[in-house]
């Protein structure tokens, strides 16, 4: 099957604005989220949509019973990366191909493009959870991290898909369940009221915080299973790797999923099919993804003018980067750059030692 997530498809009747009152769980699409497409087997794909002036970082509260009903299915995907405690476990989600049965202790690591929804809602009513939805540029030591690279980051690694794109599940240690709580709970407050003076700076503490000890508990469920060669997780793909390896090398110039087949010698919609399968993310959507993640570290670290943004990441011309970027990410990469350099403390003033100047 052929999938072009880059070309909306017709959109639900509404268009699914903002979403979502309380809370979420990891069925469960957050208010912070906006429609961007439909994948061509009708899966909506769900944009983080920021707020201006705050870091891009949203906690929510699933609250069971008080927390809006959940329709049966809920079929979706995110663009952002999603990470969810379940305080109270009850019903069951859907990751992947799979049904996941929630327990207490439950803390899942959502990264883009891997399918979620609601299994049993009736249940579901009954569990208890924190979620919190963020973009890499959130996190300081994962802002120029490229998605092909991130299962060898290990504050990204529990965001990386599986073989079939499933989400990864870890279990909380009892005695270490309320600290966790307590976090989401501080970063909630944090996030709450982000003209507070150093809010987002304690905001990025706090989740940088949070993912290295994801990342801790990750190392430590890998050693605990270390014996048993079917729990050591997965093997990398040889051909997702050549696929990474050829979108990093040429990213920077002009080209196309087929240019990125051609050179693997496959066609264009057989190579697309395997990586989607095996990654859970189209072709078009890894190449999207790593001139995004390079737009936004040029727009942050640098003052070059937009066009040479755009020529640096395989853009035509700075009008089809600004079209994109918006798209991407509600705003406009102009708006983006002086968002993020007010957020870093240096207001309108440009960066200096960047990788070069207007050109």
């Amino acid at each position: 099957m052929r999938h072009s997530s880059d070309t909306p498809a017709a959109a639900p009747a509404g268009g699914h604005g903002d979403v979502g009152t309380r809370g979420v769980g990891p069925g469960h699409r957050p208010r912070a989220t906006r429609l961007r497409t439909v994948r061509a087997d009708g899966t909506p794909v769900y944009r983080y949509d920021p707020r201006p002036g705050a870091p891009p970082i949203t906690v929510l509260r699933f609250d069971g019973p008080e927390h809006d009903p959940l329709p049966d299915g809920h079929r979706h995907v995110h663009d952002f990366l999603v990470l969810v405690l379940v305080e109270q476990g009850g019903g069951t989600v859907r990751l992947g191909d799979g049904q996941h049965e929630l327990r207490d202790g439950d803390l899942f690591a959502v990264g883009p493009g891997q399918v979620l929804g609601a299994g049993d809602v009736t249940t579901l009513a009954h569990a208890r959870a924190w979620s919190v939805f963020f973009m890499p540029d959130a996190v300081p030591a994962l802002a120029d991290v490229p998605p092909m690279a991130w299962a060898g980051h290990p504050l990204a690694a529990p965001f990386a898909a599986e073989p079939g794109g499933h989400p990864r599940g870890l279990a909380v240690p009892p005695a270490d369940r309320a600290r966790w709580s307590a976090w989401f709970a501080d970063l909630a407050a944090e996030t709450a009221a982000p003209e507070r003076v150093g809010a987002s700076a304690a905001a990025s503490a706090l989740l940088t915080r949070m993912l290295v000890e994801l990342a801790r508990l990750r190392a430590a469920s890998t050693e605990g299973a270390s014996s048993d060669a079917s729990s050591a997780g997965p093997v990398a793909d040889p051909l997702v790797a050549r696929v990474f390896a050829v979108v990093e090398a040429r990213f920077r110039e002009p080209v196309s999923p087929r240019d990125v087949a051609h050179d693997l010698g496959y066609t264009t919609g057989h190579l697309s099919t395997l990586v989607r399968e095996r990654t859970g993310r189209t072709l078009q959507e890894w190449l999207t993804e790593r001139r995004m993640t390079e737009a936004r570290r040029l727009l942050a670290e640098t003052d070059l003018p937009l066009a040479a943004v755009a020529q640096r990441t395989g853009h035509r011309d700075a009008g089809y980067l600004a079209r994109r970027f918006r798209e991407r990410y509600g705003v406009t990469p102009v708006r983006w750059r002086r968002e993020t350099w007010s957020r870093s403390g240096g207001g309108d003033v440009r960066p200096s030692g960047g990788s070069g100047g207007p050109g």
